[in-house]
């Protein structure tokens, strides 16, 4: 028997962030980045707590890949305010830490009710404000932590345009390409149903529309606020169906490189498509392909890619991956990114792969792969 749920209620739109003048709490603490704070976006939340008369606090203390010590850091900040909400904004890295943080902290003191949490993105591309994921780093051995239980949660989303006219146009587009990542993995995991393909076929669709629109233009408000839409609808797709082989290889990417998560997935994704579909110079000659490899040519009619067959629509799905990259102005390979040389990039590789195996992700790609076929993407993408 299968189940689909969506627990955390999401105010969108225009003003959805007075959703926070109404909230039945007394005491808040705000988990953010520095920025947040340092650039005053955090007003747009403490103004409305002043209104309502809530206490609050503020731990800024979050990073990029947000490590153990952080999370420590900030479950000593929530037992010290005895907050009973806690208020997450920034992008993936906040959320993910504020999910951590409550979750350690109403176990670490039994005597301290858990608290609520309010999750309010600052990018539209993690979908963290309503799945039940965190990941966080663990610095020492180079390894990214993916921590999954339906207790992580938020009990409420708020997305608001308001909060990401200001992002970078580079940032856009990481953010923008994670947001597709997330729906065509959701789409074709060996977990998905009717609901969560739904969910991803709309992902899809907006994302396709509406995110050139978005890099181009910060002032581009309707499309902005499509995408934060986007970027939720995929959220609650992959909560359901989880993910699979790209996710896998991003998350060792970025434990090990440091590249953002959003371009890693970016990187990898036409060369998952090809793996998973397993094109190659026979493919014509089949009369049959596996359900996963039709739904990624579905996928590309949604996009207007029709082509003369499934083999060249799939690679036309390839094809729009990569231009789109390009016309974001984003690194095609690794060595693009400059992040390491030839030597160090493959002196990593058998360790990134062993990993990625493991990944929880992996379980649920449509074709199992092995520990050399996941070598073999890695060197490619170099």
């Amino acid at each position: 028997m299968n189940h689909f749920d969506i627990k955390t209620h999401i105010y969108f739109g225009e003003k959805s962030l007075d959703r926070l003048s109404d909230i039945p709490y007394k005491k808040a603490l705000i988990i953010s980045d520095p920025y947040v704070v340092k650039s005053g976006m955090v007003h747009l939340v403490t103004s409305r707590l002043q209104q309502a008369n809530i206490e609050f606090e503020i731990f800024d203390d979050v990073i990029p890949d947000p490590p153990i010590e952080k999370i420590s850091l900030g479950v000593a900040a929530v037992l010290s305010s005895k907050a009973d909400v806690l208020i997450a904004i920034g992008g993936g890295s906040a959320i993910d830490s504020a999910k951590a943080i409550r979750e350690v902290a109403s176990k670490a003191d039994s005597s301290y009710p858990r608290p609520a949490l309010i999750a309010i993105p600052t990018t539209s591309g993690t979908g963290s404000e309503v799945t039940s994921f965190s990941v966080i780093s663990d610095t020492e051995n180079h390894a990214k932590i993916p921590l999954a239980d339906d207790s992580l949660l938020p009990d409420e989303a708020i997305l608001d345009a308001e909060l990401v006219k200001s992002v970078p146009p580079k940032i856009t587009a990481d953010t923008g390409m994670d947001v597709f990542t997330h729906a065509l993995e959701s789409y074709v995991s060996t977990s998905n149903n009717e609901f969560s393909a739904a969910l991803a076929e709309k992902a899809i669709e907006i994302t396709g529309s509406f995110l050139l629109r978005s890099y181009l233009d910060n002032n581009d408000t309707h499309a902005r606020q499509k995408m934060h839409v986007a970027s939720c609808l995929a959220g609650l797709a992959f909560n359901t169906a989880s993910l699979g082989i790209n996710h896998s290889m991003a998350h060792q990417l970025g434990a090990t490189f440091h590249i953002p998560h959003g371009r890693a997935n970016a990187m990898l994704l036409p060369h998952i498509i090809e793996y998973n579909s397993d094109i190659n110079k026979y493919s014509r000659l089949k009369t049959d392909y596996p359900k996963h490899v039709r739904k990624y040519a579905t996928v590309a009619r949604t996009l207007g890619l029709q082509n003369f067959n499934i083999v060249t629509t799939i690679r036309a799905l390839s094809n729009w991956c990569q231009f789109m990259m390009k016309e974001m102005d984003m690194p095609l390979s690794i060595s693009e990114t400059g992040v390491c040389t030839e030597s160090e990039y493959f002196a990593q590789i058998p360790t990134m792969a062993k990993a990625a195996l493991a990944d929880k992700c992996t379980a649920t790609n449509p074709r199992v792969p092995t520990i050399q076929e996941i070598e073999m993407i890695y060197t490619q993408l170099w």
